[in-house]
């Protein structure tokens, strides 16, 4: 046996990736289009998970949280001006420090323990608007091993579906087309699912860091301008 003959060509290797097959006892090639058709749908499925993961990475980063060097800049301003100065400040911040510091700045005239409530609804709210926005990774990651197991499963019937036609003496590669899908999709179900829910732990991770950040820079804050304010 040459050495062409024992290994298929890197384009043949290639192409049970993308298409599944099988070989007739005639020796010719049938593509089966159900096993075909789902490693089309999880090929799909892992090119919105690249713009999915890629959107989550971009989209929580720390400056959307809390910008660097701002925490230290609110706590310094609210050592030296006033509540109402503070807050004029912090009008035109887009950033979540900003939204859970305007709503502890805003809460204060109801006392610490009003402020500090404030301040927790909003790091709250701010935290699920982002985890909203990455829940389509965690689903992306629970149904693509779904879709690849539902091809295992379709994958082994056609290859037993083979044994029982040819009476329990199936050729290997009368076989190999039944087996090809049942792996190929769990391969492409799995290379969607780990990534996607690596980058999914990884950036909600990300969020609880950044957001109790934020409220904690934010509570330092109002709590600064709340004890100057009181004292005589």
């Amino acid at each position: 046996m040459t050495i062409d003959n024992a290994f298929p060509s890197p384009l043949h290797a290639a192409e049970i990736f993308f298409i599944s097959s099988s070989t007739l006892p005639d020796g010719s090639t049938q593509i089966e289009w159900i096993g075909s058709a789902m490693i089309w749908l999880l090929l799909l499925l892992s090119f919105i998970s690249v713009g999915l993961i890629a959107r989550a990475l971009l989209s929580h980063r720390r400056r959307s949280v809390v910008p660097v060097g701002a925490a230290d800049a609110l706590i310094h301003r609210a050592a030296r001006e006033s509540a109402a100065q503070v807050r004029a400040g912090l009008a035109s911040d887009s950033s979540d420090l900003g939204r859970i510091a305007g709503a502890a700045l805003d809460a204060l005239p109801l006392g610490r323990a009003g402020s500090v409530d404030a301040a927790e609804c909003a790091a709250e709210e701010c935290a699920a608007r982002r985890f909203r926005t990455i829940e389509s990774l965690n689903t992306l990651a629970q149904v693509s091993p779904m879709i690849g197991l539902f091809g295992t499963v379709y994958g082994m019937i056609v290859a037993f579906q083979t044994v029982a036609a040819s009476g329990g003496q199936a050729d290997p590669a009368l076989l190999a087309g039944g087996i090809g899908t049942a792996l190929v999709t769990t391969f492409w179900g799995l290379i969607i699912a780990i990534p996607a829910l690596a980058t999914y732990a990884t950036v909600r991770g990300r969020i609880d860091e950044e957001v109790a950040l934020a409220l904690e820079a934010a509570l330092r804050a109002s709590g600064e301008i709340a004890s100057r304010e009181k004292s005589p």
